[in-house]
């Protein structure tokens, strides 16, 4: 993970989300049903309904239903950024909240911010990590900007460091600290988050699975049902797959 801050964070946004370009957003699929609806547990909505997997995840939704849904993405992809804004509602009211869809999230980090970012909403657990996701997202430009004014200095710095202080000090340079203590997350918290070392060994596993086990090339990528969805790149081709997973 080392090459990971390694990468300027001038750079930030040129990292690679992979060579996929998002194709125009428009799905015959739109109207199709999702199915007959499945009970959720009383009193609950399929997606309020979420856990942490084993393969390292945190999925929202009926952990029986019989399309499970799995993205691979980083919190600074742009691509990833411009799906989950195309996809999130849609995919939550329509597909998970039916209980026929699950979907999971694993964090495919890109670079040094990404990997800060990643620890801390990761850290706070299931429960908060789908609501911290939305606002990485929506925030995407103004919470990276600050890392690309991190002065050559400070960048010879880090690269000397030991990786775990590596991150929580590009972290700090970044302006992470206030960033999410404004989303609940106070300084005790993001120290303790970003010092934890099965936090981050969780997400170079994560990152591990996707490149070596995987063979993903990119961000976002997609599975379902176990088969990696090769050239699905928007929600437009992803919710074709979904409807063809659910005949």
């Amino acid at each position: 993970m080392r090459l990971l801050l390694a990468v300027s964070a001038v750079a930030l946004m040129l990292a690679a989300c992979g060579e996929k370009t998002a194709t125009p957003d428009a799905s015959g699929a739109a109207d199709a049903p999702a199915g007959p609806a499945v009970a959720a547990p009383a009193g609950q909505n399929w997606v309020d309904v979420v856990a942490a997997t084993p393969e390292g995840g945190f999925r929202m939704g009926n952990p029986d239903a019989r399309v499970k849904l799995v993205e691979f993405a980083s919190l600074t992809c742009p691509h990833c950024r411009e799906f989950h804004e195309a996809a999130a509602a849609t995919l939550k009211s329509k597909y998970v909240a039916s209980g026929n869809v699950s979907y999971e999230y694993r964090n495919f980090v890109l670079n040094g911010p990404d990997y800060a970012a990643t620890v801390l909403a990761r850290c706070q657990g299931p429960a908060a990590f789908f609501g911290l996701l939305d606002n990485f997202y929506a925030d995407q430009m103004g919470w990276t900007e600050p890392f690309g004014r991190i002065g050559k200095a400070d960048q010879v710095a880090l690269s000397k460091l030991p990786e775990d202080q590596a991150i929580a000090r590009m972290a700090e340079l970044g302006g992470l600290a206030d960033y999410v203590k404004l989303r609940g997350i106070p300084r005790a918290k993001f120290d303790q988050c970003l010092a934890d070392p099965a936090q981050l060994k969780a997400v170079n596993d994560l990152r591990n699975q996707a490149v070596n086990e995987l063979k993903l090339t990119g961000t976002p990528s997609f599975i379902i049902n176990g088969t990696v969805q090769e050239g699905v790149f928007s929600w437009a081709d992803l919710e074709t797959k979904l409807q063809a997973a659910l005949r």
